[in-house]
């Protein structure tokens, strides 16, 4: 099974929590934490964009990097490790991402790939005067369809004259073109993102559901099947998971209930106003779960917290799902939590390593993250 980090290009990562770590993002800390994560083997880290936050005490994602140039700075700095950056695609045309990413993949000598997002948060865009209304949340898909046709058209030709109804391309062109086939990741799981997806990308991305429920996401990979029979594309999930593990399960339950208490009721209920926004039926099944109140401080993402073995076991249960490639990973902690997984867990896990695999020490994460 794959595993990836979902680095912090905002601030606190993904507790809405006044008990939780506070910290602001800079390049120097998604550094360690990709150096770390490419130490121990991880497959790929990925970037999210976030253009407005939530606000409240802990002013959760109020702080944020751009995932472009965060992602272009890292391609610079590693050399394993597979890297993702997100296209806010509402706000940055397609030929002008095209060309961001055939730049980022030749910083990284082909390890680049790209994230799209339609935009579903109103304010990040009604800000800069580039919210094109509320209609725009039913044809959401429409547009993103047209928008990865001409990126395939200028990754694949180096050119295109793609007319549709929100892109007119005039013989426009790209080169250098990326040396390494592009992949795209989208993470809707609508009945419209789910199609998409089967269409156009490569990779779809899910939310897990609930604490120490590794296989309920089962539902959103078996509806990917059911979609890319009807395309006969080859399009596999991956199910973004929250680990918060310790010595014992106890441990770290005890921080889970912790974070818990110190719930940023403020910033939930920004979230939830911004979630019940789309009231079309295009609607995401992602963003209402992102959205519902009743576990909002980890934003409702499935969560994993166990001892280091109890993680690694459910883990194991994720990659028995059929259809699923991978995980996507955040932590209450990124650096302690990337050091954890690859020393504690990653060893425990059937579905990721070999018994006779070594374990890379921890003097060498150390003089890696440098």
């Amino acid at each position: 099974m794959k595993v990836g980090v979902f680095i912090p290009i905002g601030n606190n990562g993904w507790l809405l929590s006044e008990n939780a770590p506070q910290y602001k993002p800079s390049f120097e800390l998604n550094k360690r934490i990709t150096l770390l994560a490419e130490h121990y083997g991880l497959d790929f880290a990925l970037s999210m964009i976030k253009l407005r936050g939530f606000g409240g005490k802990t002013e959760f994602w109020d702080h944020n990097l751009e995932s472009f140039t965060l992602m272009a700075g890292l391609a610079a700095v590693t050399s394993k490790i597979k890297l993702f950056a997100t296209s806010a695609s509402l706000v940055l045309p397609p030929a002008i991402a095209a060309r961001m990413a055939s730049t980022i993949d030749s910083i990284s000598n082909g390890r680049f790939g790209l994230n799209l997002v339609t935009g579903w948060q109103r304010p990040e865009y009604s800000q800069m005067g580039m919210w094109p209304g509320d209609e725009f949340f039913a044809t959401r898909y429409q547009y993103l369809s047209e928008y990865i046709q001409v990126l395939r058209d200028l990754w694949g030709e180096g050119k295109s004259d793609f007319k549709g109804s929100y892109f007119q391309m005039d013989d426009c062109r790209l080169s250098p073109r990326p040396q390494a086939e592009m992949k795209v990741i989208c993470a809707g799981q609508s009945d419209a993102g789910m199609e998409f997806s089967a269409k156009y990308a490569d990779y779809n991305f899910c939310f897990g559901k609930g604490v120490n429920t590794p296989r309920a996401f089962a539902p959103a990979a078996q509806r990917l099947i059911e979609a890319t029979a009807k395309t006969g594309r080859h399009v596999t999930s991956y199910v973004l998971m929250m680990v918060i593990a310790d010595e014992t399960d106890e441990a770290a339950r005890a921080k889970w209930e912790h974070y818990k208490a110190g719930a940023d009721q403020e910033a939930i209920s920004w979230l939830g106003e911004q979630g019940a926004a789309d009231k079309k039926s295009g609607a995401d099944t992602n963003v209402r779960q992102m959205a519902d109140p009743t576990s909002a401080v980890n934003i409702n993402m499935g969560t994993l917290v166990g001892s280091y073995a109890s993680v690694a076991r459910m883990l194991d249960e994720v990659a028995e799902v059929p259809g699923t490639e991978g995980v996507l990973l955040t932590f209450d902690d990124f650096v302690a939590g990337v050091q954890a997984f690859g020393e504690r867990i990653q060893p425990l896990m059937k579905s990721r390593v070999d018994a006779d695999t070594p374990v890379p020490s921890q003097a060498g994460a150390e003089a890696a993250a440098v």
